[in-house]
């Protein structure tokens, strides 16, 4: 018998009804299958306080905290699911076992987490599908690869993961020890914030500035004046001067038009598909 880990309850769902699995008591199982869910992230690094006790204490000197290890730890809040996930992939009637978290890093990094802390050392196939659609979830059982085939994709997640703890751990407390303020400092929510900041600062320092356009009406579409000298192909359109504008104007007011260049491309566009669950959330 194989056990099945889902990331989320309704993707196990899912996937019970294709493989035709009763539901039990945290789990759906038919005489093949067992699945259940990892209900999100079950297992996380732990603080640096939790591997070593001079870290309860917040000092530069102690910075940048470097271990050669970064521990892992049950999160308390979903701690008896993890139970729950560990006892059936220890139980000794489960003989492998099939990833079926996301598609992608973070799925990956999820379910390797849960396997390690674990201590399991069974086999492990991959479950790779970005839809879940009946005929979506029966054809990614039909292509199951072992879990080698994604060491890559589960390094690369690891290596994100150890990057967010180490910058996020020391930089948040070399700048909340700098300014004397609790400050949280990460990987990805710190460049993101200064996009934003930069963003702001843009739009309060804006200043309006008056610009005139040159339209021509040709009957079956209009079309816009513009300098081909711009340095910027946004603002070609923009004449600055209104002087300078009515002067176009008076010179082009009433002649006949002349085109120069016209640019034609055939395009062939198929009606859409239909949303899969994966795409309509997106």
């Amino acid at each position: 018998m194989k056990l099945i880990v889902a990331e989320k309850p309704s993707v196990a769902r899912d996937i019970a009804r294709v493989l035709k699995c009763r539901k039990a008591e945290g789990w759906y199982e038919s005489g093949d299958y067992k699945v259940t869910w990892a209900l999100g992230h079950l297992v996380t690094f732990q603080d640096p306080d939790e591997m070593d006790e001079r870290y309860k204490k917040w000092r530069k000197e102690d910075l940048p905290i470097l271990p050669d290890t970064i521990a892992t730890k049950v999160i308390s809040k979903t701690r008896s699911q993890y139970s729950l996930v560990k006892k059936l992939m220890l139980d000794k009637e489960i003989t492998g076992l099939v990833c079926a978290t996301d598609a992608g890093r973070e799925g990956e990094l999820i379910f390797r987490l849960i396997y390690e802390q674990a201590g399991c050392k069974k086999p492990v196939e991959r479950l790779w599908i970005s839809s879940m659609t009946d005929a979506a979830i029966r054809e990614g059982f039909d292509n199951l690869k072992p879990a080698s085939a994604y060491q890559g994709l589960s390094d690369s997640a690891l290596c994100r993961a150890r990057a967010d703890w180490l910058v996020g751990m020391n930089a948040s407390r070399a700048f909340t020890l700098q300014y004397n303020a609790l400050l949280s400092v990460g990987r990805v929510q710190t460049p993101t914030l200064a996009i934003l900041v930069e963003r702001e600062k843009e739009i309060r320092d804006f200043v309006p500035v008056e610009f005139y356009t040159l339209t021509a009406d040709f009957g079956d579409y209009k079309g816009l004046w513009f300098d081909p000298q711009a340095a910027e192909e946004r603002t070609a359109h923009r004449i600055k001067d209104k002087a300078a504008a009515e002067a176009i104007q008076r010179q082009v007011k009433g002649k006949p038009a002349r085109v120069t260049k016209a640019d034609t491309q055939p395009k062939k566009e198929l009606p859409p598909q239909l949303f899969d669950l994966t795409s309509l959330q997106r």
